[in-house]
């Protein structure tokens, strides 16, 4: 779409995501070294001579090179961009950023490395010759926007002659997501797979490939009606059809998709937006199931299919509706098992076990860390609720051993997993290292918008911050600022906010509250020295005072202050006005950092100077509750000079002590102390001094001795991360959501924040 058809929210869109995918690097992959190469000896084991001994120990045996290579944890992501992403014929090098954006997904969700393969060449027995000879580079290949019916023939022909996975996400990720709401929404109506009648638009791969799984599970051919763009595939029609059609062609005198729709059980739409009209719905069968999957506009739009018919049941391809067919809830997974167990290909076996396990997974009780990531949501198997959230970390421990174990006993299986408990919780370091932090935190707080007052309401990163929040649906914004300052940088920054109608504007120079909030104000610290002319002072000097006065007294529901001025300052008014809530002996603050191979909460990283043991382990506590906010389980490390009582110095016994209370208080969670920095993400270094450590596999949580150990260390990872996203600071314990942010603090964490205190709104009401 031209850039001058865009309407005002599309073409922030469109130049938000140009720049994201601009800066600070160009693109969203890159190629980065697994090993050291610091000095001479390590450029000699790396390539010449060294290398030579790894090249010779593959060529007397090739299953070596699963050992020796990065091969093994390698896909390409292949496409010649004739059908891309709902674009169509836009070509392989437009499709380029499609197939970056796949690697991301494939690397976040399962750490596994992505090729990005553009090939400029429609021929598919030539496609099939230039992915065939790929095959010593890779580990699997993921077919990816290639058109039908040519992508059913080169993964045929790929199939036949690869001895590693091919894998057709656009026909099988679909198939096996939509598999699995098919199974659980006749489930929950109580309709028999064997019975149901199946309407159908769309007969391209997606929903060809979805048809060919649903047969499998045991939908009847005979009750599949495929409608294309003629009509329904039928007999007589006259058209030659190709031979993916051909197998869902039926004796019928319909031609219409409105008369196959009458009577349907289940609609599935791979097709295109609006064709499934409410006046169809009304026609189909009692407690009908929609798979409307359409991008980005689905075939009925689920509240016109509600209106319709209450009864039923919806599934979309959108994120902004319960019961997403998201092919993220597959890909990465299937290929993580395929990988670790050198699976050859991928079996239909394979793909049923993902299906079952995704079903399964919806019906499942949610994990402490499920429920509180997605607080004020409500995560129960039900008609809103078909198929898992995309960001359950319990999929890739589901999900990969069971397509191991499928293809073990389809004996494609080259390095067979024989001990599947253990491989499954040597899964668990992906949920740590690769979740996409801040989502179910975003999700948290679109089920529950709440009003969030920003302090710094003048401040542009913070103007940008809630063109943004407003766009995502994340928060009600109250801007404590100059109402002229605040029109001024909005129209200078080019944004489409209104104050009054987007935002509700707090003048500290005039606003009818001034009077109450110093009176308040007055009352609560008249006996900390604070005089009424003192409090009228403070209330015009400070916004940050504003802000927090205002959150006590319930015109907001959590507040963000400290873009300028010291951290110290904005504290002691919130420590004055908020304070802790109860049963909170200290208030702390928690910065997240997600690195390349960890994800890491560090405390107390800006309050507390010399906390005690009693303090550390209530910080510990208060910390290890907020990282289930992010749908983690916290993994709790105190840290120290000492490694497990080598020294006996103050700070060492200290720690100790707070890993001891921390366990009495919260047995239930994972913990051990005190110990190095190193020892906390590495188990076996920890194995090599105390085999019977408490804590297993790496920590996320780290609790450091003193402010300036917790400090230094988040600030040196901030710089030396790469492009690791950072949260924070987050203020533990205090009585409501109220967060002090940093000069530093850019326009993302911001967003980051705000949603992270909607998200603490929510979990405090269901407290």
């Amino acid at each position: 779409m031209p850039p001058h058809d865009l309407s005002p929210a599309e073409q922030a869109l469109r130049d938000a995501a140009l720049e994201y995918h601009r800066a600070p690097t160009r693109g969203k992959i890159a190629v980065t070294p697994t090993k050291p190469l610091s000095n001479q000896r390590d450029l000699s084991l790396a390539y010449s001579p060294g290398v030579a001994y790894a090249c010779l120990a593959i060529e007397e045996d090739p299953s070596l090179a699963a050992d020796y290579t990065s091969r093994a944890n390698l896909v390409g992501v292949v496409t010649n961009g004739t059908a891309v992403l709902g674009l169509g014929n836009i070509g392989p090098l437009a499709g380029k950023p499609v197939m970056e954006g796949k690697g991301c997904l494939f690397k976040k969700f399962a750490g596994i490395d992505v090729f990005d393969i553009e090939l400029a060449e429609h021929d598919p027995d030539k496609l099939v010759e230039i992915i065939a000879a790929m095959e010593p580079t890779l580990g699997g290949i993921n077919l990816e926007d290639i058109k039908a019916p040519e992508c059913f023939y080169i993964e045929k022909k790929l199939r036949e002659r690869l001895s590693i996975p091919v894998f057709h996400d656009d026909q099988h990720g679909t198939a096996i997501i939509s598999a699995a709401a098919l199974l659980n929404g006749l489930e929950l109506v109580g309709k028999q797979i064997d019975q149901v009648k199946l309407a159908v638009s769309g007969a391209g791969a997606a929903a060809i490939a979805c048809l060919d799984l649903m047969v499998q599970l045991g939908v009847q051919p005979a009750n599949i009606f495929v409608c294309d763009s003629k009509g329904v595939i039928r007999e007589g029609r006259g058209d030659r059809l190709d031979e993916s059609k051909q197998r869902y062609c039926q004796k019928t005198s319909a031609t219409t998709l409105a008369e196959v729709v009458a009577g349907a059980d289940v609609f599935l739409g791979c097709s295109t937006a609006g064709v499934l009209t409410p006046e169809m719905v009304t026609t189909m069968a009692s407690q009908p199931l929609i798979l409307a999957l359409a991008n980005p506009e689905p075939e009925i739009r689920p509240e016109l299919a509600k209106a319709a018919r209450p009864d039923c049941i919806i599934a979309t391809g959108r994120s902004d509706y319960p019961n997403q067919v998201n092919n993220v809830l597959c890909f990465p997974y299937i290929f993580r098992g395929a990988l670790d167990c050198g699976a050859s290909r991928i079996t239909e076996a394979m793909k049923l076990a993902c299906v079952h396990e995704i079903a399964a997974l919806a019906k499942a009780e949610a994990s402490d860390e499920v429920a509180a990531a997605y607080a004020g949501k409500t995560l129960r198997f039900g008609p809103e609720y078909l198929i898992p959230t995309p960001f359950d970390a319990r999929l890739i421990l589901r999900i990969a051993p069971a397509v191991a174990k499928a293809a073990q006993e389809s004996g494609v299986a080259t390095r067979p997993i024989t001990d599947l408990d253990a491989y499954r919780q040597s899964l668990s370091r992906f949920v740590s290292q690769t979740g996409m932090l801040m989502r179910p935190v975003f999700m948290a707080a679109k089920a529950a918008p709440a009003r969030v007052i920003y302090a710094e309401g003048e401040d542009e990163r913070v103007l940008r911050a809630v063109q943004v929040v407003l766009d995502e649906g994340l928060a009600k914004p109250i801007l404590v600022g100059r109402p002229a300052v605040i029109a001024m940088r909005i129209e200078r920054a080019g944004l489409r906010l209104q104050p009054g109608v987007d935002f509700e504007v707090v003048n500290p120079e005039d606003d009818p509250r001034y009077r109450a909030c110093w009176e308040d104000y007055h009352r609560l610290m008249a006996r900390e020295g604070v005089s009424a002319e003192a409090a009228k002072a403070a209330l015009r000097r400070s916004n940050t005072l504003i802000a927090a006065m205002l959150l006590r007294r319930g015109d907001a529901d959590a507040m963000l202050c400290g873009l300028v001025g010291r951290f110290d300052a904005h504290f002691e008014h919130v420590q004055a006005v908020i304070g802790a809530r109860p049963g909170a002996q200290v208030l702390a603050t928690m910065n997240a950092i997600m690195l390349d191979q960890h994800t890491l909460f560090i405390a107390d990283t800006f309050v507390n100077e010399q906390p005690s043991a009693e303090a550390l382990a209530e910080i510990a506590q208060m910390a290890a509750d907020e990282v289930q906010r992010f749908g983690l389980p916290p993994k709790v490390a105190f840290l120290s000079h000492s490694m497990y009582g080598s020294s006996k110095r103050e700070s060492a016994r200290r720690m100790r002590a707070a890993r001891d209370l921390f366990v009495q208080r919260a047995p239930q969670i994972e913990c051990d102390g005190e110990m190095h920095g190193d020892a906390a993400l590495s188990e076996t270094i920890r194995q090599a001094v105390l085999p019977d450590s408490t804590l297993h596999g790496s920590a996320n949580v780290l609790v450091l001795p003193n402010i300036d150990a917790a400090n230094i260390l988040f600030n040196v990872l901030k710089v030396t991360g790469g492009h690791g996203v950072t949260v924070g600071p987050i203020l533990l314990g205090a009585a409501a959501p109220a967060h002090i942010l940093t000069p530093s603090a850019t326009m993302r964490r911001v967003v980051n924040m705000t949603a992270l205190a909607v998200a603490d709104v929510a979990a405090a009401r269901t407290r």
